[in-house]
């Protein structure tokens, strides 16, 4: 059985929508609030409010920023009615329009959180793949975009808090509806853009992401918001089949006549058959490759650790036997759309190859919990799945090196804590 989430975005959707629909649906409250700590961040207060739109009962998440500790939070409430629409999907009508973070910024900060590895691994994904999408946008490295809306920290805040939500409910697919978006223009920090907004446009672009336009200049969907269901998602399109468990309500700012402004999550599980039938249960991914046959094997083992480094699921070299006999490598990379762009620039940088190929498989990744367990004072992460454990191996080196012992030793010593069957 897979747990999963499916998102009907027939009003749009934003982060502060899906965090609250998700803990209407049964996430811990706590849990968020618990990686929100993990950042290190004070100055902000966030509650769930029960709401209703258009008569649909839903929770509202309002998070309000201490402008002392955001120094570029703007708390003017006297916007005028055109900025107040455009941004009515936001958290709060007075959210931060001229704050800005640069992407590194923000990505050391979830870097550095205390916070479970998958938590911080979905919420770095979600924002290199909105650096990589600025950087397109205004021409500069990734790295160096100068976050605006999406670096305010109540954005952050949204992404961290889905993350962690969705790990609380143990959630392994994510699919979602074809969003709803508006038209017009709408207000940014970089003046009046067309709705939706550039980034928005991209993200939908890259992973193929079905919209639905309504007559509205409101911005319905936004990228923090389009980032999350693109990078974390499985699929764009109707509910899957499923058993389902339990559905929650997020709401918009606004309350629009004639249509619930909500983001609705169900939450159930689905048989591994039925969801390879559906064609959503495996993860989308990218395997890159390049042919190489004058490159030495120091180098090809360097560029395995920076493909890695840089975001790659795996990396990997395979012996060939190129034209007219030469001895060659494959090397391959398996990555998400978000590290997509950085690994296949590193494959290239480093191999110094002429040409690099794509495709797109289904990943299917075993369900694991990541735990540390104490091997004689040195701290040692282990993964555990049904029926197997393994350990960190660099960790494991690390203790064997400081405790004098065989790194076999200390392998199986952690191997039997993080199965239990050692005290």
């Amino acid at each position: 059985m897979t747990r999963t989430v499916w998102f009907n975005c027939c009003a749009g959707v934003a982060g502060d929508m899906l965090l609250a629909a998700l803990i209407d649906a049964g996430a811990d409250r706590l849990a968020v609030m618990d990686a929100w700590g993990a950042l290190g961040i004070d100055g902000f207060a966030a509650t769930w409010e029960p709401v209703q739109r258009c008569g649909v009962a839903s929770l509202w998440t309002n998070i309000a920023i201490d402008d002392e500790h955001d120094h570029d939070h703007d708390h003017d409430d006297d916007h005028d009615d055109d900025h107040d629409q455009d941004h009515e999907q936001r958290t709060n009508e007075h959210s931060e329009p001229h704050t800005h973070r640069p992407a590194r910024d923000v990505l050391a900060l979830i870097e550095g959180a205390d916070m479970p590895a998958e938590i911080v691994s979905s919420a770095l994904a979600v924002y290199r793949r909105l650096a990589e999408i600025e950087g397109e946008i205004h021409g500069t490295d990734a790295d160096d975009v100068e976050l605006h809306e999406v670096g305010a920290l109540d954005s952050i805040l949204d992404v961290v808090g889905v993350c962690a939500a969705l790990h609380d409910l143990g959630i392994r697919h994510l699919t979602y509806s074809p969003i709803a978006v508006g038209h017009g223009t709408v207000g940014t920090a970089h003046g009046r853009l067309p709705n939706p907004v550039p980034a928005v446009t991209r993200l939908l672009a890259a992973t193929g992401a079905r919209t639905i336009g309504i007559d509205t200049t409101m911005e319905l969907a936004t990228p923090t918001g389009v980032a999350l269901l693109t990078v974390l998602g499985n699929a764009c399109g109707p509910m899957p089949a499923m058993t389902v468990q339990a559905t929650g309500f997020g709401a918009g700012t606004a309350d629009p006549p004639g249509r619930p402004n909500v983001v609705q999550a169900v939450v159930g599980t689905a048989e591994h058959a039925a969801a390879d039938a559906a064609g959503w249960a495996g993860r989308p991914c990218h395997l890159l490759e390049a042919n190489v046959d004058d490159v030495t094997g120091e180098v090809l083992a360097h560029t395995i650790t920076v493909l890695l480094d840089d975001g790659a699921h795996d990396a990997w070299v395979t012996p060939i036997v190129m034209k007219k006999g030469r001895p060659a490598h494959t090397v391959s990379a398996l990555c998400d759309d978000a590290s997509f762009e950085r690994v296949r620039r590193r494959l290239i940088d480093e191999t110094g190859t002429l040409g690099v190929r794509a495709t797109t498989v289904q990943r299917w990744p075993q369900q694991r919990d990541e735990r540390t367990v104490s091997v004689d004072g040195h701290q040692v992460r282990v993964k555990v799945s049904d029926g197997r454990v393994k350990v960190e191996h660099d960790d494991a080196q690390r203790a064997a090196a400081a405790l004098g012992r065989p790194l076999r030793s200390v392998l199986m010593h952690a191997e039997r804590l993080g199965s239990g069957s050692d005290g």
